[in-house]
């Protein structure tokens, strides 16, 4: 599901998301609440008619940027409190403020508010310094509401925001008004720990709500531990009802993911990778900044059906039937005009959802061993537990 923040794909018109496979998007409940805000959207006729967006929308809870935004929030039972990004209001989001904001919003699917702890310590020196300093703040904004003592102690932080979630959980199913059009979805948390994944998601289970999502993954945990929580969380989940792994990623974990029974993903790889001269591809990434690739005349990806690889497909006549190459995109970044970042967004919206339905067969059919062939960028870093697949 590609990711709208803020009620756009960035430079990319709608019927050109759609164009690339994708049928549901997702929009931000934190920034759209703080502009142009939920009430006003709701005056517009909700998301789908205020972005024109004619298909599904899901909406996150706000719940992450207690995380991502550490520094300017504080945790308690009752809510985060936000400093806006907007004009520095000081903002409560409740589970009850979040169930309204989403309710006016009007996403198909909503996200209960929860609680995402760190992953890691911030001791620990195995991670990039970014990620440390983000939980560092994480831990002095909680010990600065008085959660627990200075000392860090990641157990106790787990067990923290698995309460919570679960409290949170409860008062959002209560506030939500909209039931029997929106559909809300419930997180389990509980870090790498098995114990507490477990427990997580036995009591958020066992609040009857029409979809599950596996949540505080891909927030500092190397590719081995990701795979290690899903497989161990995603058959805990109900079987009839659908599984959301929140914020995932790369090829190597949507394949883990769907081999444990995952459904849903969600994650800015594509769009923010794209504007950024990276593109995928299904033998790695191409950094088209590179100067070996200033008198490149190949598309990023040969096979490729997306608009900048064959263009002619979706009805743009060029020279001969060429693609855009490389070369081009590469001298479009450097100069800094904007075609570059839409044709490298909509190549790799189309590489992941090229890649999401080669695995919807592959369910069907079983031919794993096909999948690694065509797509070997999916086993590079795959964990132990992946060998059997990686042998087939």
């Amino acid at each position: 599901m590609p990711v709208g923040t803020r009620g756009t794909i960035k430079g990319i018109l709608p019927a050109l998301v759609a164009q690339t496979g994708s049928q549901i998007v997702l929009n931000n409940t934190y920034h759209l609440m703080l502009r142009p805000g939920s009430e006003l959207i709701q005056r517009m006729g909700g998301v789908h008619a205020f972005m024109n967006w004619n298909g599904p929308i899901l909406t996150d809870s706000g719940g992450y940027q207690a995380f991502s935004l550490a520094a300017t929030n504080k945790v308690t039972d009752e809510g985060v409190t936000f400093k806006s990004i907007v004009d520095g209001a000081v903002i409560l989001l409740t589970p009850e403020r979040a169930m309204q904001v989403q309710n006016e919003l009007g996403p198909d699917i909503m996200m209960a508010l929860d609680d995402c702890p760190p992953s890691i310590s911030p001791a620990s020196d195995d991670r990039d310094e970014a990620q440390v300093q983000r939980v560092s703040q994480v831990v002095a904004r909680d010990a600065a509401a008085g959660a627990r003592s200075d000392t860090f102690d990641l157990i106790k932080r787990l067990d923290i925001a698995n309460e919570r979630t679960v409290r949170w959980l409860e008062r959002c199913k209560a506030a939500h008004r909209r039931p029997g059009e929106q559909s809300l979805f419930g997180i389990v948390q509980g870090g790498t720990d098995p114990q507490r994944r477990t427990w997580c998601a036995e009591r958020v289970c066992n609040i009857d709500l029409p979809g599950y999502a596996i949540g505080g993954v891909a927030v500092g945990e190397a590719p081995e531990q990701i795979a290690a929580v899903v497989r161990h969380t995603a058959p805990l989940l109900p079987d009839a009802k659908p599984r959301y792994l929140m914020g995932v990623g790369y090829e190597r974990d949507l394949l883990a993911a769907v081999l444990a029974g995952v459904d849903m993903f969600d994650c800015v790889l594509p769009t923010r990778n794209g504007r950024n001269a990276n593109a995928f591809t299904a033998a790695g990434q191409v950094r088209l900044r590179n100067a070996k690739f200033a008198e490149d005349q190949g598309p990023i990806e040969a096979g490729c059906d997306c608009h900048s690889c064959d263009p002619a497909r979706h009805g743009w006549v060029t020279p001969g039937g060429r693609p855009f190459s490389r070369g081009y995109l590469r001298h479009l970044f450097m100069v800094g005009e904007m075609l570059g970042p839409i044709l490298v967004t909509l190549h790799n919206l189309r590489h992941f959802q090229r890649f999401m339905s080669d695995l919807r067969e592959r369910i069907v059919d079983d031919d794993w061993s096909g999948l690694l062939r065509r797509w070997p960028v999916a086993a590079a870093g795959l964990g132990p537990g992946m060998n059997a697949l990686r042998a087939t």
